[in-house]
């Protein structure tokens, strides 16, 4: 016999497909569209993992040659490895052109241009979730409350991530990175350049890239559930920082949800700008707090946690009931 909790599940998944159905007529009438992914028989999370995996490599490539270049016009290029990476160390400033430039080229440019494999060019911005609405102001406030207030609780994953072992490489890596971030930091750099290097590119480029086109490719495969919980788990990977997977996985996964309940990318830009405009403005007046060593040892207080976890929690509770309030009031999926 079902219990009340199934049914209410059921329940749940029937709408949703209701709702996909009535999104999809409103959208196109004449249901006379098919995009070129099913025209070809290409699934759209393939699609999808296809270019995160493309993006990434160009955009890594891509902002390598830019670094090398603008240091190589400092006349400071090596072609010795360790000395190159030393001198990149000493250029943050440079690395960190040749990184916006090729995430604005490739996870924002690139990924808005390979989405339409997946839909028509009158439905692409719904398609992209980049709409305005009546709410979406009070939704990127909430997003910023919210990242802002699930502080405690992510540094409790990322206490939770020490007590996984990692090979010694891994952590190296990890530690330079941290180290060469830590000194820039504390340097004498311009906070308004800085913020816009790793708060405002990231923000919007990352997110068109996870919450604009993954996301919606693997709701259209999977469901929305399975995609906010993959696309998360894949934007914690593409950080590279298996130190700190289970944090950057958890932001992901409230990215993606507070984009599907607010049914707009803009209030996850919001929240991925406070996110990361936080921890610049942390790293840079309160450095021996912000990149104290995470130890099994250094557990975060119990009372912070608590506290941190029934704001978010009520937060995203209220979210959703916002969401399925509202859930038949317009058509917004194509």
């Amino acid at each position: 016999m079902a219990s009340r909790k199934d049914n209410i599940y059921d329940e749940i998944l029937m709408s949703e497909e209701a709702e996909y159905k009535q999104q999809l007529t409103a959208s196109d009438p004449a249901g006379a569209y098919t995009s070129w992914a099913e025209r070809n028989g290409f699934s759209h999370w393939v699609l999808a993992l296809i270019w995160i995996i493309a993006a990434f490599m160009l955009f890594q490539v891509t902002a390598s040659v830019i670094a090398l270049a603008l240091i190589g016009m400092e006349g400071g290029l090596s072609s010795d490895p360790s000395e190159a990476m030393k001198l990149m160390m000493d250029n943050l400033d440079l690395v960190f052109i040749g990184n916006s430039t090729g995430q604005i080229l490739f996870l924002g440019l690139a990924t808005w241009f390979y989405a339409r494999l997946h839909t028509s060019r009158s439905a692409h911005k719904v398609f992209m979730r980049f709409n305005f609405r009546s709410d979406t102001l009070r939704y990127m406030l909430l997003a910023v409350v919210l990242l802002v207030a699930g502080q405690p609780v992510i540094w409790f994953l990322s206490w939770l991530n020490t007590l996984i072992p990692l090979p010694d490489a891994f952590a190296n890596i990890q530690t330079s990175q941290m180290e060469m971030i830590e000194n820039f930091l504390q340097s004498d750099h311009m906070m308004w350049l800085t913020l816009f290097h790793v708060a405002v590119v990231p923000a919007i480029c990352e997110e068109v890239l996870y919450r604009s086109y993954v996301l919606r490719a693997f709701e259209k495969s999977w469901g929305i559930w399975p995609a906010i919980i993959i696309s998360g788990l894949l934007f914690g990977l593409y950080h590279m920082q298996l130190s700190n997977l289970f944090p950057l996985a958890a932001i992901g996964i409230l990215l993606a949800y507070i984009t599907w309940v607010s049914k707009s990318v803009l209030p996850a830009m919001a929240g991925h700008f406070a996110n990361n405009g936080g921890s610049v403005l942390y790293g840079t007046y309160y450095p021996e707090s912000a990149f104290a060593e995470m130890t099994p040892e250094s557990m975060p207080p119990i009372w912070a946690v608590s506290i941190s976890l029934l704001i978010t929690s009520y937060i995203v509770y209220w979210m959703y009931n916002q969401y399925q309030k509202n859930r038949h009031e317009e058509a917004y999926y194509v």
